[in-house]
């Protein structure tokens, strides 16, 4: 069963790099799947909120440049602590959602039990990189863990999960910010909100892979809510974004100059939006992992604009 995990008809349809993983000795592949280590997608977009936010209070380089990398590191295992927590909780339901039901909980290869030790295992990684941080940063970072506890009972309770998720998966934006910088809140709170905008629009089209299976199990997500304007709906969420993201430019710098800085990821979120096709499900899947591209441009925009 281990070796099906990455080489059979039972891997997540949306997993990466399944050769890295498959090197895994089969008591750690299971393990390595359940923090998402094979979908890098998921630490790229915890991450790139964290960039925006340091690299747009145009702090010294010698500032900035070590606290991208702890981020970073601190994405990752985060992101993966998130995941193992998600499936303890979403055990039940995954069993029943084609796409989730051979998830290692789900599917009983590692118990509930292990996957708290796991767990915790990657919140001791996440503590070091909080503690690399100044202590106002490291009060804003812990302000998330309740929104992070909350969100997988969000699917059952709202038809909006993906704005609960907007919250937490963008929390980056102000811990960065405040990493290096008190003032400027205007600034911060305009760039946070399109961070949450972007988010909503992303994940939005990833539940359409589920579209389905959550109808029939009563799972809830924006793409359903949203129904056949799901595409008006990707395309509001993330005009909205790069609209609160002028603002925050703005409200740094304003000269008309620096919202150029926003054409690049302005054109790729367009693309997006305008070419998604939710009846082809490869086709979400794409547009959905390409964010990790949108991030990285709107990084540049911010280094840009905060350095200029």
């Amino acid at each position: 069963m281990a070796d099906e995990t990455v080489t059979g008809d039972t891997i997540t349809p949306d997993s990466e790099h399944r050769g890295l993983v498959a090197l895994l000795p089969a008591a750690a592949r299971d393990y390595a799947l359940l923090a998402r280590f094979d979908r890098p997608i998921g630490w790229w977009l915890l991450y790139w909120p964290c960039a925006w936010g340091l690299l747009l209070t145009g702090a010294p380089w010698r500032l900035q440049w070590p606290l991208l990398l702890w981020t970073l590191l601190g994405a990752i295992a985060m992101r993966g602590a998130g995941c193992v927590y998600n499936d303890i909780v979403d055990a039940d339901l995954d069993r029943q959602v084609a796409r989730t039901a051979s998830r290692p909980v789900a599917s009983g290869r590692v118990s509930k039990r292990a996957a708290w030790v796991w767990l915790l295992t990657l919140c001791a990684a996440g503590l070091v990189v909080l503690l690399q941080l100044r202590w106002q940063a490291q009060l804003v970072a812990l302000g998330s863990l309740a929104l992070v506890a909350a969100y997988p009972f969000m699917k059952r309770i709202t038809g909006w999960p993906q704005a609960w998720l907007g919250l937490v998966f963008t929390w980056g934006a102000p811990t960065g910010w405040v990493a290096l910088r008190s003032d400027g809140l205007e600034v911060l709170a305009a760039l946070y909100a399109g961070a949450m905008l972007w988010c909503i629009g992303y994940d939005t089209i990833y539940a359409l892979q589920d579209r389905e299976d959550d109808a029939l199990v009563g799972i809830r997500s924006s793409a359903l809510t949203l129904g056949s304007k799901v595409k008006a709906g990707v395309i509001g969420f993330y005009a909205g974004a790069v609209a609160l993201w002028g603002l925050a430019f703005w409200l740094l710098r304003p000269d008309w100059v620096a919202l150029l800085a926003l054409v690049p990821v302005a054109a790729h979120l367009g693309w997006q939006a305008l070419s998604l096709d939710p009846k082809d499900g490869a086709n979400p899947l794409a547009r959905f992992r390409s964010n990790r591209f949108a991030g990285l441009l709107l990084a540049l925009a911010c280094f840009v604009v905060g350095n200029a």
